[in-house]
């Protein structure tokens, strides 16, 4: 069923190139009635050069002429269809990839968040790719092996009716071994497909984490990990490849007892030794075998197609259910469109969980008033980013509200939302391009004395200077060979450069050298002035300055006040703050 559903979905999106296809299908006729006529031909030379007792050179040289010109019409036949099968095959691999990649973009937060980048990266590609090779294989074949087969059957009827009786009776059998075994392929190829997701994971998992793995020394661990999910991979590999490759012998030694039975039984009828009152000549005999070959052949290669298209539709599942994901949940209709926020936000009995079973933040309730500095302190797992990953609406509340200016977020559109928070986060991300491409990412119409105004801000101006081209230095993935601290430097130049209305600041500074940090905390105490900041620190030393300081703890706020107060109240705030700087 799952399967059938597959089919019907892709066959649903060759609607797209109706006209292509239906062109590529009457090429496939011409091909064949011009590959069909050369038996004829071919048989035709045999007779003139065997009948009558003489050889009949000026007519064979007609017919081989004939031949020339048919052979050439069919290769450029040929070659116009194959590039309408390969525009079919990769227009709807490109239509399938934009649509996938497209509903990425719309994926919620907690899908992406709860699958491996390497295996959507791997259904993406290898997926894809097994997907396109099964849909133009099935196109090169499919319609090409059909028209064959029926105008096969018609040359051979017009031949000798009673061996062309007999073909058609026997060949079917093939079909049914082909459908048997390709039924219970299907399940192994998926199977694999979802194995090499797991390994692409894998794979880019331990690339991006090489320096860790080294650092604690687990190179013969993920070795074996590897192995064994490496081993999966070719267990089930070879067993789809083993099953699905019995298809092609299977149908090819049912279809050579065909080619014998009709040899021997055409060789009678040749010979007369069976008293049929009709005869075939020799150059008939050798059209009908032509014929036999050419009719059964299509059936060897419409089975392995049927196995190859078991392995792109399990590849075109994996595809279809990232498609068919649940996006997140759409803005509404009358969503209101937040131009230039003035930075009051509202957390209302607010409730979150990542999952059901499991609660987190219950009963949340904070009142932030415009140009308030918030700094969010707890122990690991508090909840702090949970907050932040709230407020920029990556999730959405379970329960209560959390209004921006008295409006529900929810009522507000999510691209007007996060463009009125300016983000530094302790992960960075930086694309491939330019320094200046990077900075100017929230702002690309800036000019440059904004651009390097915004770096001498951050402090960053010293260092890209210093690269060889500047601010036209190009940087690879993440930032390339730049250190840590300098591309958090980056993204916090690309703040500068936008002053939004809202500021997060999540462990802003935490790569960055004590001197420099000191620097670029008078950079942002002046860039706070009038914004709403909220500050997630670990290094309580940082956020002595803060009007509000919130103390998470399990989901709740159990503590909140400036640092003087919170200090004085000697609980919780104070232990964090005083193992700080006691000696352990």
């Amino acid at each position: 069923m799952k399967r059938q559903g597959e089919l019907r979905r892709v066959i649903k999106r060759l609607g797209r190139y109706r006209w292509m296809l239906a062109l590529s299908v009457l090429l496939s006729a011409v091909y064949v009635v011009l590959t069909l006529y050369t038996p004829i031909l071919t048989g035709r030379a045999i007779d003139l050069a065997v009948g009558r007792g003489r050889v009949d050179m000026e007519g064979i040289g007609k017919i081989l002429a004939a031949m020339v010109i048919i052979a050439l019409a069919g290769a450029v036949v040929q070659w116009i269809m194959n590039l309408l099968n390969n525009r079919v095959s990769f227009g709807i691999l490109a239509d399938l990839r934009n649509e996938a990649f497209s509903h990425i973009q719309v994926l919620p937060t907690s899908y992406l968040d709860s699958h491996p980048t390497g295996d959507l990266v791997n259904r993406m590609t290898a997926d894809a790719d097994q997907f396109a090779d099964g849909l133009l294989m099935g196109f090169t074949q499919l319609f090409t092996g059909a028209a064959t087969i029926i105008g096969s059957l018609v040359f051979m009827i017009s031949v000798n009716l009673k061996i062309a009786l007999a073909v058609v009776v026997l060949t079917p059998v093939s079909l049914f071994v082909a459908r048997f075994i390709a039924k219970h392929t299907y399940a192994m190829f998926r199977e694999q497909s979802a194995v090499r997701g797991e390994q692409t994971a894998f794979i880019d998992e331990m690339l991006s984490g090489q320096k860790v793995v080294r650092a604690f020394s687990r190179e013969k661990h993920q070795l074996a990990a590897f192995d064994s999910i490496n081993k999966r991979l070719a267990d089930c590999s070879l067993k789809a490849i083993f099953f699905s490759s019995l298809t092609n012998p299977t149908t090819r030694f049912v279809n050579n007892l065909i080619y014998a039975v009709v040899a021997l039984f055409g060789a009678l009828v040749c010979t007369n030794a069976l008293g049929f009152k009709e005869t075939l000549t020799v150059g008939a005999l050798v059209s009908l075998l032509s014929y036999v070959n050419q009719y059964t052949k299509p059936f060897n290669e419409i089975s392995g197609v049927i196995t190859e298209l078991q392995n792109s539709l399990a590849s075109a599942s994996r595809l279809f259910d990232l498609i068919d994901e649940q996006p997140q949940t759409p803005d509404d209709e009358d969503a209101v469109q937040l131009d230039k926020a003035q930075g009051d936000v509202r957390l209302e009995n607010v409730d979150f969980s990542y999952t059901p079973d499991r609660e987190l933040i219950r009963g949340l309730c904070l009142d932030v008033s415009s140009g308030m500095r918030i700094a969010i302190v707890g122990p690991t797992g508090c909840g702090k980013t949970t907050l932040i990953n709230l407020l920029m609406r990556f999730y959405d509340v379970t329960g209560g509200e959390i209004s921006v200016d008295g409006t529900d977020i929810r009522h507000i559109t999510r691209r007007s939302l996060r463009a009125n928070y300016g983000m530094v986060l302790q992960e960075t991300w930086l694309r491939s391009g330019t320094i200046r491409e990077n900075i100017t990412a929230g702002r690309p119409d800036a000019t440059d004395e904004e651009v390097i105004a915004a770096a001498k801000a951050s402090h960053a101006h010293s260092f890209i200077r210093r690269l060889p081209r500047g601010y036209d230095t190009y940087i690879g993935e993440d930032g390339g060979s730049l250190s840590q601290g300098q591309k958090q430097l980056l993204c916090i130049t690309r703040i500068m450069l936008t002053l939004p209305p809202m500021l997060i600041l999540d462990e802003a500074t935490s790569s960055i050298d004590t001197r420099t940090e000191i620097l670029i905390q008078r950079a942002f105490a002046q860039m706070m002035k009038g914004r709403t900041s909220f500050i997630v620190a670990h290094r309580l030393s940082t956020i002595k300055e803060a009007d509000m300081i919130l103390v998470m703890k399990d989901g709740h706020i159990i503590e909140k006040g400036r640092h003087e107060e919170l200090l004085k109240q000697g609980g919780f705030y104070t232990e964090l703050f005083n193992s700080q700087f006691s000696a352990t």
